[in-house]
């Protein structure tokens, strides 16, 4: 359990980081946390992981509880992503760029599959999600797309980046991580019938 859990929120950290380093935008939460590392003058992993943190806050009241998941992904994917852009940095050719996209998106949704086979608890973001989900009785849909389009107005408003990789993201991670989803799932089946 523990080298899916660390491998798939190391390649997710990784993804967010390359995105940050192609500068052709970035995923909803990333575009906010550029925004507060500007504002802050902090570094973008220490700017995510304080955005997990104040979401670790407003389970509070929704009740929900963390678990050895939740913990790691802050930690984990906040620091693979500074190590990665500061490894990547962010002038690069076209070509460059878009290989840095590619990998990208593999790696997150890569990332996010092998992160949610293992049971170990909700990211920040997800336990928010589904816990409000719960609580207002709002389709997932609607509150997922809530969540996004605010952090990521946010952000933008903040001086992150926004650009043609932020919309690729929205319409294109959900089924790239399903399709990780069944390659992982299928994989492991194999493992437990040898």
């Amino acid at each position: 359990m523990a080298l899916p859990l660390v491998g798939g929120l190391v390649s997710f950290g990784i993804g967010e980081g390359l995105l940050v380093a192609a500068h052709w935008g970035s995923a909803p939460w990333t575009v906010f946390a550029q925004g507060l590392s500007k504002q802050l003058h902090l570094s973008i992993g220490f700017s995510t992981a304080l955005i997990s943190c104040a979401v670790l806050l407003a389970w509070i009241p929704l009740k929900e509880k963390p678990g050895l998941g939740t913990v790691a992904n802050l930690v984990l994917i906040a620091s693979a992503l500074d190590v990665t852009v500061a490894v990547a940095g962010t002038h690069h050719s076209f070509g460059a760029r878009i290989a840095f996209v590619v990998v990208a998106l593999e790696a997150i949704a890569l990332g996010s599959a092998l992160y949610l086979t293992t049971g170990l608890g909700p990211g920040p973001r997800d336990g928010l999600m589904t816990s409000l989900h719960r609580r207002l009785g709002v389709s997932i849909v609607y509150v997922r797309a809530g969540i996004e389009g605010s952090v990521l107005v946010a952000g933008w408003l903040l001086g992150g980046v926004v650009g043609v990789v932020t919309a690729i993201f929205a319409l294109g991670i959900g089924f790239a991580i399903g399709w990780n989803l069944k390659i992982v799932e299928l994989l492991a089946s194999k493992k437990e019938t040898r």
